[in-house]
């Protein structure tokens, strides 16, 4: 699926609402720092969040990426990925983790063997979402 459009957006703006769904069925929102990666547009994420759990029992989520003012927007539908310490080898989760981060930052981490200690303490997961529909829209 084509992601140049989502990538032009994400570049001036990489904060974005990302939906999960409760066991309830209910919608639980978060903001999320990303960066287009691979097949999707991808975060990182703590083991005791509530999206994580949600994930976990239902992988089905969606995105929404836009200009700091609003004005174009993009909505990504799909499954999200996730690349965690108890179910990635070592190795894939430590690149794809330092790969995210320079897909939501823009920029390289000055010291790389300390952001390794630091996302493995925190047992952080990677989280990719794989679009399946992506809409666009524009509020202005």
């Amino acid at each position: 699926m084509q992601l140049d459009k989502i990538e032009e957006i994400v570049v001036l703006n990489h904060e974005a609402v990302f939906t999960t769904f409760r066991r309830s069925g209910a919608i639980q929102m978060s903001i999320v720092t990303v960066g287009v990666l691979l097949n999707g547009v991808a975060f990182t994420i703590s083991p005791g969040s509530a999206k994580l759990a949600n994930l976990r029992h239902n992988p089905r989520c969606s995105l929404l990426v836009s200009r700091r003012d609003w004005g174009d927007y993009a909505v990504l539908e799909g499954l999200a990925q996730i690349l965690s310490p108890d179910a990635t080898p070592i190795k894939e989760l430590r690149l794809t983790l330092r790969e995210v981060y320079r897909a939501a930052s823009g920029k390289e981490h000055p010291d790389w063997e300390e952001f390794d200690q630091a996302v493995q303490e925190d047992r952080r997961s990677a989280i990719i979402v794989v679009p399946e529909h992506i809409y666009y829209g524009n509020a202005g």
